[in-house]
């Protein structure tokens, strides 16, 4: 054993020696002790009116975040939803007619028309497929020219990833089901 070793050992058993003479002052506590000195309530109060005041809180503050999303009330919105940009796309998309809204009314044609036999089956399968073409190609076309507008606008360099995809999930909904609703009418376009 070395000196710096022997010297080390020494100093940490005069450490304990002092620590076993200072003592804590107090017995050890036994684990069921320590254990309800720890325990905390998993739910909380078991008052049935301070519940019943809590989810009503909870309640109106969904209510409120709802109206604030439907509104565009930025303190409300999904991060993907936030910022000029994505209000830009959204108030561009909801000014234009899209091919893509009428998707699901057309679907819904077709589905009728399977059910009639014979060459309409054929018919109505070339008549959605070729709907669907159009829609995606609509969706093509409306972020190439989103991405000069935008481009233009706040800059080619500052343009936010994704508003293709944000742009054409949009175009393909339903106007009334969109969310947040839309702020411009149709023709009204976004300066």
């Amino acid at each position: 054993m070395s000196k710096k070793d022997a010297a080390d050992a020494a100093g940490t058993n005069e450490q304990d020696a002092a620590a076993a003479q200072a003592g804590k002052g107090r017995p050890t506590p036994s684990r069921k002790q320590a254990q309800a000195a720890n325990a905390r309530p998993i739910v909380g109060s078991k008052d049935k009116t301070l519940q019943k005041e809590q989810r009503r809180q909870q309640a109106d503050a969904r209510e409120r975040a709802r109206l604030g999303m439907m509104e565009g009330d930025e303190r409300y919105l999904t991060v993907r939803d936030r910022g000029p940009q994505r209000r830009f796309v959204r108030d561009y998309v909801d000014a234009r007619w899209n091919i893509g809204e009428m998707l699901i009314p057309m679907m819904l044609v077709v589905l009728v028309m399977t059910f009639i036999p014979g060459i309409v089956q054929v018919i109505s399968l070339v008549v959605i497929w070729a709907f669907v073409a159009l829609a995606v190609l609509d969706a093509v076309f409306l972020g190439m020219r989103l991405k000069r507008i935008l481009g233009e606008k706040f800059g080619e360099d500052r343009v936010q990833p994704g508003f293709r995809w944000y742009a054409a999930m949009r175009a393909f909904q339903f106007r009334p089901l969109r969310m947040p609703k839309p702020q411009v009418k149709r023709g009204q376009r976004p300066e």
